[in-house]
């Protein structure tokens, strides 16, 4: 018996230990909604950012993960006129009561009760704010969370504390919320500048953002204006006579940009680089852009875009960089971010697609930086075969599937003649050349280097406009290597700096890119890439035309270009010089609108000196034109006992092509001089320099020469020798109904040697 009394003391003892344990977690739990609720309780992080341009010009405002416009203020950086009309439309005795306003409650009762149904509200800022933190049904039980949570606030938080947390939450059309975002986007100002007309249109919107649209609803909006005015004078903020005045003043809203004023992708592209550094902005964030050069960039897009529609090409993108210091100036993804059917969202700056060409000038530079070539090697560009394993035979050609037999450095990049730069990624290596390009930047060629091969020289791989942009930046600065900079308020990401290697090998490159006349045979001497002041440039064209890409630079701006289709559709008779390329010149053309660019520096402890333009060898008495080119000074010896050049067995099957003639027994073909020919004359020489005209094919009638429309007097036909003249010919041959014609240009030469390069023959 004792036992089971002793079992049942220490069983009720454990009742109670577990009730009490029980009773403290229930008031553990509940005690939450007991505390009063404090300012930082409710703090706004998630804020949506705002930004301008380099001179304070505003670019836009971006939403909040949630898709909201959301601004915070303090309450002193709101205009009065707003507080004031708020406090009228909304909770006039706010000041004067606590989190509920009894006589408010009161009054409604009787009115209803008068006119069996619901006049007039009774809820105050303090309800308002803790339905805008907790919505709850509109029921009896959400009437009750809304009073309890709302005496919390009244607890926990002043009066100023709890009208600021509401006026940066008040709802202000669609997905804005706030005073301070509703202001900017509305019109275009904070809300510290609203005045009175402003801040009634304003404070009239919260009490039914749907139904009083600024957008749609215009006279239902001016209704309810009129209502907060006259509250205003109810309650002795304004007089009758200014509220009647302010009634009928015209107000303009700003047409709806969806926040947004210029530079979409640039902004949502920054955004982005915040959220992955965990970054801290201050608002608004002052970008690098320079807000009237994007909107200009923005609009020659879209023209270029425009004019190119009936050749299947809808989409382009542009990327402006300041030489001296990597900002970015303009930033252009798209024609036209807000057309969702157009894949306007899409960034092309950002973007992995082919390049195209574009990477060639880094394969030249690291083989003249290893000693692999020298800037007087002369290249074979002639058809080549290479054998890789698992793979068809290789054999590169240019989209003309013409070659050219021995080339000059300078005219195979500056042509961009496909086999050269292939020949020439063989001799440095694709391991070699792709280290090379992560250290510019490229961070996307992020395969081995078995998977590109030598086609990456052609563009087998995927890059970025940015990281072509950055990589170019590189050269406009002779190897020295910079971050791009997108914002003031902070420092660049630093990368890994390229070791800088002699300058003067990229001022090579930088004059063989910027040579208008050594580019003449495959864009002739009077292109889009030609402008009126010293600017280096190279295209690239991805394969079956999907993409086109301009990218050059002046002492001052770096421009890159990209024209193609995010859909991945070819485009139709369109390459680099005609899709990206106009685009890249009028920003060029625009950019030195008021002051040309200084010109290059010339390759630093390089020589000039005279070579035949077709041998590349010291010019000898059959040589019909001769331009200058750099050597070494260590090549110079070597330059004075050349002067001959017996071409290697690489060059028989192309030799044999040459003599096979591709005519039929009804064509003529001008063999000489070539079309797009530059030739040189110094002075008082002219009567010493003769240029041969040669002619093959098969003519069953009398020849005649044909020069500027005037005919020649002469008595051989498939040959003769003309004395140069400076100026532009048009040299044409006619036998019978058959005929050729070419363009041809004689310069007077300067007594101090050139920089100029010379084309073979027109292969574009």
């Amino acid at each position: 018996m004792k036992l089971v009394s002793r079992s049942l003391l220490k069983l009720k003892h454990s009742s109670k230990v577990i009730l009490a344990v029980l009773l403290i977690c229930l008031i553990i739990r509940l005690l939450p909604y007991f505390a009063p609720v404090r300012a930082a309780d409710i703090a706004q992080n998630q804020l949506a950012m705002q930004f301008s341009d380099r001179n304070g010009l505003p670019l836009g405002t971006l939403l909040t993960r949630d898709q909201e416009h959301t601004s915070v203020v303090p309450l002193n950086q709101v205009s009065p006129q707003f507080i004031h009309a708020i406090l009228a439309a909304e909770d006039g005795n706010f000041y004067h009561h606590g989190a509920l306003d009894m006589k408010a409650i009161i009054r409604a009762a009787k009115e209803a009760i008068h006119a069996k149904r619901i006049v007039s509200g009774a809820s105050t800022i303090t309800m308002q704010l803790a339905r805008m933190l907790d919505p709850v049904p509109r029921s009896f039980s959400g009437k009750i969370q809304e009073i309890w949570l709302s005496w919390r606030l009244a607890a926990g938080m002043n009066k100023d504390e709890i009208l600021a947390a509401y006026i940066n939450r008040l709802p202000m059309g669609g997905n804005i919320y706030g005073v301070e975002a509703a202001a900017r986007i509305y019109f275009s100002i904070p809300a510290s500048e609203l005045n009175l007309a402003q801040a009634s249109l304003l404070a009239a919107i919260p009490n039914n953002p749907t139904y009083f649209n600024p957008y749609e609803h215009w006279e239902r909006l001016k209704q309810r204006q009129k209502y907060v005015l006259n509250r205003m004078v109810q309650e002795k903020y304004i007089s009758e006579a200014n509220a009647a005045r302010t009634h009928t003043e015209k107000v303009v809203f700003q047409s709806r940009q969806r926040g947004i004023i210029a530079a979409p992708h640039f902004l949502f592209w920054l955004a982005n680089q915040f959220d992955k550094t965990q970054t801290e902005q201050n608002s608004p964030i002052r970008t690098t852009i320079n807000r009237p050069l994007q909107q200009f960039v923005e609009a020659q897009l879209q023209q270029v875009i425009s004019s190119l529609a009936a050749n299947n090409v809808h989409d382009a993108a542009a990327l402006v960089i300041d030489n001296h210091t990597g900002e970015v100036l303009a930033y252009v993804g798209s024609p036209d971010y807000f057309n969702e059917a157009k894949l306007g969202r899409n960034d092309g700056v950002q973007a992995l697609r082919q390049p195209g060409s574009t990477l060639k000038p880094f394969v030249y530079e690291l083989a003249l930086e290893k000693g692999l070539i020298r800037p007087n090697t002369i290249l074979a560009d002639v058809p080549a075969h290479y054998a890789i394993p698992g793979a068809k035979l290789y054999s590169p050609t240019d989209y003309t599937e013409k070659f050219l037999g021995p080339v000059r450095v300078r005219i195979a990049l500056a042509n961009s003649l496909n086999v050269p730069a292939v020949r020439v990624l063989e001799k440095v290596g694709v391991e070699t050349f792709l280290e090379r390009l992560h250290q510019l930047g490229f961070e996307h060629l992020n395969q081995t280097p078995e998977h590109y091969g030598l086609g990456l020289t052609l563009g087998s791989g995927e890059v970025s406009l940015w990281e072509l942009a950055h990589a170019y930046l590189t050269i406009a600065r002779f190897g020295d290597a910079t971050p791009l900079v997108s914002t003031f308020s902070n420092s660049a990401i630093p990368r890994d700096a390229m070791n800088r290697v002699s300058t003067r090998i990229w001022q090579l490159i930088t004059n063989i890119l910027s040579d208008n006349h050594a580019r003449a045979t495959a864009f002739g001497v009077n292109s889009v890439l030609n402008l009126p002041f010293p600017s280096a440039v190279k295209t690239g064209t991805s394969s079956n035309f999907r993409d086109t890409w301009t990218v050059g630079f002046t002492t001052d701006y770096t421009v890159a270009t990209w024209v193609g289709n995010f859909n991945g559709e070819p485009m139709r008779q369109v390459s680099g010089v005609t899709g990206a390329a106009p685009l890249w010149n009028r920003i060029m053309l625009h950019l030195h609108e008021h002051q040309e660019p200084e010109g290059f520096p010339p390759p630093e402890g390089l020589v000039q000196l005279p070579v035949c333009a077709v041998s590349g060898l010291r010019p000898t008495p059959d040589c019909t034109s001769v331009v200058q080119e750099y050597f070494y000074p260590e090549d110079k010896n070597n330059y004075e006992g050349e002067n001959q050049f017996d071409l290697p067995p690489e060059y028989d099957e192309w030799l044999a092509k040459q003599q096979q003639s591709t005519f039929t027994a009804n064509n003529l073909r001008i063999l000489s001089p070539h079309h797009g020919d530059l030739f040189l004359v110094y002075p008082g020489e002219e009567a010493k320099q003769k240029l041969e005209f040669k002619l093959v094919g098969n003519k069953s009638a009398p020849v005649e020469w044909w020069l500027n429309g005037e005919k020649l007097d002469t008595k051989s036909a498939n040959s003769l020798f003309w004395y140069l003249r400076p100026g532009k010919w048009t040299l044409e041959a006619r036998s019978g109904e058959m005929s050729d014609k070419v363009s041809f240009q004689v310069e007077l030469a300067s007594l101090k040697p050139t920089r100029r390069g010379f084309s073979l023959s027109n292969s574009h």
